[in-house]
């Protein structure tokens, strides 16, 4: 596997097959994955094709697989990054860390695709569905 990113919130890696492999840890590590299994799911179930999908969740390990959503994209006009953005609201979603990082370039259909929603808010409300977004 490759080491995507090693942090004190996750490590993310991506196997030889293409799967995405996210491990939560750090503060708030069941809660967030819980939070962006819910909303990956949520996103699923609407149709949103330009963002993971789950293929695997294990609470116990606090770690779930995902499809692979492409490659990190380095430049974009900030336009067209809040455009996609936006378009993700329209799927009840918002995304609570717009930067470039959770953004994508999937080369097999040529789209553009968000990823990390370990801090999104499903704006659609409902039980268990608040943000975990840090304030401050």
């Amino acid at each position: 596997m490759r080491e995507m990113k090693d942090t004190a919130r996750a490590l993310v890696r991506i196997g030889f097959d293409g799967r995405v492999h996210k491990t939560f840890r750090g503060h708030q590590a069941k809660e967030r994955f819980e939070h962006e299994v819910r909303v990956l799911r949520h996103l699923e179930a609407r149709g949103c094709t330009f963002v993971p999908r789950v293929l695997e969740a294990d609470p116990a390990e606090l770690k779930m697989i995902t499809t692979n959503c492409g490659t990190r994209v380095d430049h974009m006009n900030p336009e067209r990054q809040k455009e996609i953005f936006a378009e993700l609201e329209t799927y009840g979603v918002r995304h609570e860390d717009r930067e470039l990082r959770n953004i994508t370039y999937r080369i097999a259909d040529g789209r553009f695709c968000v990823i990390d929603f370990e801090f999104a808010t499903l704006l659609e409300g409902g039980e268990g569905t608040t943000s975990l977004k840090p304030t401050g």
